[in-house]
């Protein structure tokens, strides 16, 4: 079983909320860091909680829900070993798992609707990384993310 995280700000509690009881349902185990409510909040300090459960191990994979999805997937990014991915259609959402071994999901509850935001969740998590000359790349990106560090 899987174990994911989910986490929303203030635009997407609703479809937030959508996704992770459709997860349950499917088996998944999912931790939810919130928000429950459509008070304004900083979506950065809920990407840092998703994206340190992942760095750390205690979740596999994340899904981060924001108006548009670009915020909260530039905070991800920010965060050593995250490979968040924004995506409004389900070729990139398989795609970016297939061969970037994203690891966090982003979508924007003002971009898609609760049945394409299903779709692409589950072309996200049903999606394996096909590593060989993929990994590769991913190697690269990594060591993007190294010697920016250094």
């Amino acid at each position: 079983m899987k174990k994911l995280i989910i986490g929303c700000d203030h635009a997407a509690p609703e479809l937030k909320n959508i996704v992770r009881d459709h997860l349950i349902a499917r088996g998944f185990d999912v931790e939810d860091v919130g928000v429950h409510t459509t008070d304004s909040c900083h979506y950065p300090d809920i990407a840092r909680k998703v994206c340190e459960k992942v760095q750390n191990g205690e979740r596999e994979m994340g899904i981060l829900v924001c108006g548009t999805g670009i915020g909260m997937s530039m905070a991800a990014n920010k965060h050593t070993g995250i490979r968040a991915a924004c995506c409004s259609d389900t070729f990139s959402a398989r795609l970016t798992r297939a061969h970037n071994n994203a690891n966090v999901l982003c979508f924007g509850a003002r971009v898609v609707g609760a049945g394409l935001a299903l779709d692409l969740v589950d072309a996200f998590v049903d999606t394996a990384f096909e590593g060989g000359k993929h990994q590769t790349r991913v190697d690269m990106v990594m060591q993007i993310e190294r010697e920016q560090k250094a």
